[in-house]
């Protein structure tokens, strides 16, 4: 780490951007959801939930191209690594973008718009939980196929800032999983328990 953090210049411009951005998108879509699932104001605004949650994902969608713009120019602000500068290492990093990306569209088409773009909190909820691919091998295999592809990207450009700033993104997800599970769980469970007082 010592190594990397050497040809890393953590004041620079590109990177505090690349930085901030991988911060603010997690923290964006979780507070905006919980104050939508609290509140239904952007339901009311947007006239359906479907449409304001519509809304929401293109936002994140948007803000996702920002931060991959930030990343890659944090690090082309930057020096290059000699040792990943070669061609095995650029196989490994097209290998890792390969199946990041799988797991990335799999997942989206598991989910659809809404269940990838927390639709639950908007009250659009799956009959029950996805277990097929790539669920079924990983879980969060959106965030960690995303983490993958970041960290392909990084190798690929032969890129210690992009090493460091994948393992930012790793991190941020790892606490975005940590906020989001249970509440996602609570969300089911008072569908479960309304469907049971029906019944």
């Amino acid at each position: 780490m010592t190594r990397l953090l050497g040809y890393v210049d953590l004041s620079e411009p590109h990177f505090v951007a690349a930085v901030l951005a991988i911060v603010f998108n997690p923290l964006f879509w979780n507070v905006v959801a919980r104050w939508e699932h609290k509140t239904r104001k952007l339901s009311k605004a947007f006239g359906s939930p479907r449409l304001a949650c519509y809304t929401l994902g293109g936002a994140i969608l948007l803000l996702n191209v920002l931060r991959s713009h930030c990343f890659t120019q944090a690090m082309l602000s930057q020096p290059r690594m000699q040792s990943l500068d070669n061609p095995a290492a650029y196989h490994v990093g097209l290998a890792l973008l390969g199946v990041g990306g799988v797991f990335v569209l799999s997942s989206f088409l598991a989910l659809g718009f809404t269940g990838t773009f927390l639709g639950d909190y908007f009250g659009i909820l799956k009959e029950a939980r996805v277990t097929m691919f790539p669920f079924s091998v990983l879980d969060n295999p959106m965030y960690w196929g995303s983490t993958a592809i970041y960290l392909g990207w990084a190798i690929v450009h032969a890129s210690p800032t992009g090493l460091l700033l994948t393992a930012v993104v790793a991190l941020i997800y790892m606490v975005a999983i940590v906020y989001e599970e249970p509440f996602t769980a609570e969300i089911y469970q008072q569908k479960a328990s309304q469907a049971c007082k029906r019944s």
